[in-house]
């Protein structure tokens, strides 16, 4: 969402620095501006609260939305720094930050990274950010979100180059580095297991545990009511139901 300050793309954090760098803090807050609308905010926390359920065992990874990530190679604030709409770094430690600044992340970028577009961010997200992640982060799969047309896009990096990923027939794109699906259901989109059930939130999941005991309960009953109607009939024909 935030403009980069200068055209050169650098691919990666130097070993060696000049004398006149200017070393940043080691906090950097983030220099996202307020979320565009209403669905970005509700797509972003439905991608973190659906991941963090699932990988809720899991502690090698940062998944955020609408944080800065800083990548000058001069570790300048003030110059090369984006914020993705939603970003899942692998092989991390899972922490709070205020930003991703990453020369103090072991060179890391993203591995995935989603855009969801706005009229105003949609050429920007289609043209030089990825651009950026493709040349510069070197993000392996990238993904663009149009919440009006409810249409998703994806792309995986091969050779340095990336290339369109292709939907599945039930017209779901696989990421590859989250051994994920994603797809769209209703007017947002979710992930989807290898095998193509739903990630749920910690809600749903909770609903439908509910339902499962409700049903199971039902279930319960019913039988219990068949066999008193089983009993009461051989009662009928002068069958004790208990000897047999």
């Amino acid at each position: 969402m935030s403009p980069v300050e200068n055209p050169v793309l650098p691919n990666k954090v130097p070993q060696t620095l000049k004398e006149d760098v200017i070393f940043p803090p080691s906090e950097i807050d983030s220099n996202e501006p307020p979320l565009e609308s209403e669905i970005h905010l509700r797509q972003i926390l439905l991608f973190l609260s659906c991941l963090e359920w699932l990988w809720k065992d899991r502690t090698d990874y940062y998944a955020t939305g609408n944080l800065t990530i800083y990548y000058s190679p001069h570790q300048k604030k003030s110059e090369y720094f984006r914020g993705p709409d939603f970003f899942v770094v692998l092989n991390t430690q899972k922490k709070y930050r205020r930003s991703w600044v990453v020369w103090e992340e072991e060179g890391k970028y993203p591995n995935v990274i989603i855009e969801v577009l706005s009229k105003g961010t949609a050429s920007t997200d289609k043209t030089t950010k990825k651009e950026i992640y493709q040349d510069s982060f070197r993000t392996p799969d990238y993904f663009l979100f149009d919440p009006d047309k409810l249409e998703l896009v994806g792309f995986h990096l091969v050779d340095g180059k990336y290339e369109e990923i292709e939907a599945n027939p039930q017209g779901r794109l696989w990421s590859q580095q989250l051994g994920l699906y994603l797809g769209i259901e209703g007017n947002f989109v979710r992930f989807f297991t290898p095998e193509g059930e739903l990630v749920p939130t910690p809600e749903e999941d909770a609903r439908q545990a509910q339902q499962q005991i409700q049903l199971e309960r039902q279930q319960t009953q019913q039988a219990q009511q068949q066999k008193e109607r089983l009993a009461d009939k051989l009662r009928e024909l002068g069958i004790d139901p208990d000897t047999i």
